[in-house]
């Protein structure tokens, strides 16, 4: 008797033990049903996960705990017909609290047998929002970074096509000026010079849309007024869209200068009001916007400009969406597009400091957004542009190129320049030591210790007042100029050569 007293004191002891863990876990909701999914028990995890009292859920249905639209499904059913049939059921999903707000939730659901009968279900829910949200950032950065290591690679590609096809197309333009001289009395020599010099237009555009995408074009950033910029090349917007499409504006009156090279801006907003009117054939609009924002993202914090180009044309595959920013895609038939114009926009965005993004909607049109970091100072305003001369005096070129040097030094001799050339910034520094000049013309990529950037810098140290022109048409030390000296980019021609040396500090 006694024994048996004792033993159903330890079961009582037991189950009391057992209940009052059940009942103080607070990270889990655990809480039993009958077969039906009545709630018969609840702890304390449930009521601060989920929002009610034991009065308030003690014998409701646990189906409360779901969406409307997981209810009209008949999910609640279902899951209690898996857990019965397969002896378990798990999943995760969106829930609903007391207060109608959600939470992610992690369930599992066990059946309650007892001599083989089924009696009810145990079960179990966990709030994993905070692990899910991070899960999500996670493979949003992975997914960043997986899209810059790739486009890091196409540039990298891109980037040395570029530099070498700059140099070739540098040495066709410059002979061109050579050309011209015996050209004036053969109309058969003329025209083919013509054909040439439009073909070298179109292949240093080309190039120019490789190297923003590579993100090595030598830019010139300067504070912009937007709303300025987009007055100064309106004719030339309206002439994109063409007649069939009207171009709209909505930007704000007190939308922030951005710092950027106005070339490029220019660029990318032609290059994305061409794209929106071909996906416009039967007509529409192009809308232009810019507004400010202040952002907080993993990868962009600060101000901010908004700049939108919106179309109501055809709208973007979900499939293609991914691939429209790499060199040469293009959906365009063979001979209608490139496939540089959205490479360009996206290698001037981020060589800005910004981004690029897009929405799009089948059959509702597409939205482009560049975003630019907001520019601190004054913009610049526009100056007349200053007339070409005819120069006198030495020049040290400094080329390590023998066939750009020849074209160089045929231009500097037809501007009227005596010309001295030498191939690296060591020979430079000899040069100088024993000769003066006018001016120094150099380009930035070289072999040996120091580039033409780092020789500029030297050359205001030893010679201060000495006249520094820079040249590239590839260059990452680019950047860091920053406007302390003036940059040519190749390939140029005489007369933008000229304007450039008139430019310089006398």
């Amino acid at each position: 008797m006694f024994k048996k007293a004792s033993q159903q004191r330890d079961l009582f002891e037991s189950e009391r033990s057992f209940r009052l863990l059940v009942e103080g876990v607070a990270d889990y909701a655990l809480y039993m049903l009958d077969p039906s999914g009545i709630i018969t028990s609840w702890n304390i995890g449930g009521e601060r996960i989920k929002g009610y009292s034991p009065d308030e859920i003690l014998g409701q249905h646990f189906s409360r705990f779901y969406t409307e639209v997981d209810r009209a499904n008949g999910k609640p059913a279902r899951a209690l017909g898996i857990a019965r049939d397969k002896g378990r059921y798990e999943e995760e999903g969106w829930r609903v609290r007391k207060d109608g707000s959600f939470f992610w939730a992690s369930v599992v659901i066990d059946p309650i047998r007892e001599d083989g009968q089924l009696i009810g279900f145990a079960k179990i829910t966990r709030d994993i929002t905070e692990r899910r949200d991070a899960q999500l950032k996670l493979e949003a950065m992975q997914k960043q970074l997986a899209e810059s290591q790739k486009f890091d690679a196409l540039g990298q590609l891109t980037g040395g096509v570029a530099h070498d096809f700059n140099n070739l197309l540098m040495i066709i333009s410059g002979s061109l000026h050579m050309l011209k001289k015996g050209a004036a009395d053969d109309p058969k020599l003329h025209r083919a010079i013509s054909a040439i010099e439009t073909a070298t237009k179109r292949g240093a555009a080309l190039t120019s849309q490789l190297l923003t995408f590579a993100r090595r074009q030598s830019v010139n950033p300067q504070p912009i007024d937007f709303a300025e910029r987009i007055a100064a090349i309106r004719e030339v917007l309206d002439a994109g869209v063409g007649s069939s499409v009207r171009l709209a504006f909505d930007i704000d009156r007190e939308v922030w200068a951005i710092r950027t090279d106005a070339s490029e801006l220019e660029t990318a907003l032609l290059n994305l009001v061409i794209n929106a009117r071909d996906a416009m054939p039967e007509g529409g609009t192009v809308t232009i916007s810019a507004r400010n924002l202040v952002l907080d993202e993993t990868l962009l914090r600060g101000e901010f400009v908004a700049i939108g180009v919106a179309d109501t044309g055809l709208g973007i595959p979900s499939d293609v969406v991914d691939k429209i920013f790499e060199p040469f895609f293009t959906t365009k038939p063979i001979g209608k597009g490139t496939g540089l114009g959205l490479s360009q926009v996206h290698g001037f965005a981020h060589q800005a400091g910004g981004t690029v993004k897009v929405a799009s909607e089948l059959g509702k049109g597409t939205t482009f957004t560049i975003l630019l970091p907001r520019g601190t100072d004054a913009p610049v305003r526009e100056t007349a542009e200053v007339p070409s001369f005819r120069g006198s005096g030495t020049v040290l070129l400094v080329e390590d190129n023998p066939d750009v040097a020849v074209v160089s030094v045929g231009l500097l001799e037809q501007l009227g320049y005596r010309v001295r050339r030498v191939p690296d910034a060591e020979a430079a520094l000899r040069e100088l030591e024993h000769n003066g000049v006018d001016f120094v013309f150099s380009d930035i990529v070289m072999p040996g210790k120091m580039d033409g950037l780092s020789l500029a810098h030297h050359l205001r140290q030893v010679h201060p007042g000495l006249p520094i022109l820079l040249a590239t048409g590839y260059s990452e030390a680019a950047a860091d100029v920053r406007g302390d000296f003036p940059i040519l980019r190749k390939p140029y021609e005489i007369h933008e050569l000229s304007e450039a040396i008139a430019k310089l500090p006398r």
